[in-house]
């Protein structure tokens, strides 16, 4: 069984590459095995359909590099953080051992991104309770809780803890987001306009991008919000 570093979660098809995919891009080019886990196809989406957006996953799977991506098939808008679902978010902490999880915003305007968030923030701690058993493939799974757990920035403009430098990956993300042609600004297509399907909205992950770099001495940056202090061993590591 293969062993990640990193697993991101992502409520829809999308979330991860819209939030995070400059940072996995970046990991991956350093080394490091990541994985992907959607809860929901994103049936409810007004443009494309669940089978499309399951290539589209799959084509933004392969432009990142990732070792694994699984939809566990929740149903969009209405899964919840309840026992049920959190046994299925720990089935996969449990499966590929994770040392770090991403996984949505904490506040956002689709209400599937917070929920999604403490879903999984959840999960990330039961899964290191051994006393709850799971099973996969007829194996008894043994416990495991990710050393950290980071959430991606979204919709809404939340303050970020901290950033992630993605110079040089910015066309790796725009190109993983690009994958998902039913979804984003397509002027070609007669698909109902949507909040994110915009020629703005896709300027302005960009846009943001541009200003967490500025903001850092950058060309472009990633912002993540954390549920505990950041710790390092020396001042010297900060710089």
């Amino acid at each position: 069984m293969i062993q990640l570093d990193i697993l991101a979660f992502g409520a829809h098809p999308d979330d991860v590459e819209l939030g995070c995919s400059g940072t996995i891009a970046k990991e991956i080019a350093l080394g490091k095995k990541v994985g992907i886990i959607d809860l929901t196809r994103g049936e409810l989406g007004t443009r494309g359909s669940a089978e499309i957006r399951d290539n589209e996953a799959a084509k933004a799977a392969k432009i990142l590099g990732v070792a694994v991506r699984e939809n566990l098939n929740m149903r969009d808008g209405f899964f919840i953080n309840d026992e049920i679902h959190q046994l299925e978010i720990i089935k996969m902490i449990r499966k590929y051992r994770p040392k770090i999880v991403l996984c949505n915003a904490v506040d956002d305007r689709h209400i599937d991104h917070p929920k999604g968030s403490s879903l999984v923030s959840d999960a990330c701690f039961l899964s290191g309770l051994r006393r709850i058993e799971t099973e996969v493939d007829n194996h008894i799974q043994d416990a495991w809780r990710p050393k950290l757990v980071y959430h991606y920035i979204q919709w809404k403009n939340n303050e970020p803890d901290f950033v992630v430098d993605i110079s040089g990956f910015m066309e790796v993300k725009m190109a993983s987001i690009l994958a998902y042609d039913s979804q984003f600004y397509n002027p070609n297509t007669n698909e109902p306009e949507t909040p994110i399907a915009t020629k703005n909205f896709l300027d302005s992950v960009k846009y943001r991008a541009q200003d967490l770099g500025r903001i850092i001495g950058t060309a472009y940056a990633e912002g993540f919000t954390v549920e505990r202090y950041l710790a390092v061993n020396s001042l010297s590591d900060l710089i």
